[in-house]
């Protein structure tokens, strides 16, 4: 395949297509927060602890462990998380236990997770 075989050659402004997805058009705004989203779960480390998270709630010593990780170095990702309403905690005693903020998060994350494994079971990986 070449390049030039995904280029449109066509002069053409389909305006009715055109159209309807400029009313459906967000704002700018929330195309700024979503790509801001999916930055900070393209980090691996914050994707290894969303993946344990996404298993079971765990404090920042138990995902340490399971990462091989300092408890330090998890903690400074737990905030990044935590700030951008990935992850959510909750304190119990001296224990700090943190889960998923939310349905979404889980889905989103999940959904990554099976088009990745698709894909490599449909080329054959």
């Amino acid at each position: 395949m070449s390049i030039n075989e995904f280029i449109c050659d066509c002069n053409i402004i389909h305006q009715e297509v055109v159209n309807k997805t400029l009313q459906k058009m967000p704002k700018p705004e929330l195309f700024n927060k979503l790509a801001e989203f999916f930055k900070i779960i393209g980090d691996p480390t914050r994707t290894k602890i969303l993946f344990a998270l996404d298993q079971n709630e765990m404090c920042v010593c138990d995902i340490a462990n399971v990462l091989n990780m300092s408890k330090s170095s998890i903690s400074h990702q737990l905030a990044t998380l935590r700030k951008s309403g990935i992850v959510k905690c909750r304190r119990e005693g001296k224990e700090v236990y943190y889960t998923l903020d939310d349905d979404h998060v889980k889905q989103v994350f999940e959904v990554g997770i099976e088009h990745i494994e698709h894909k490599e079971e449909k080329e054959g990986k």
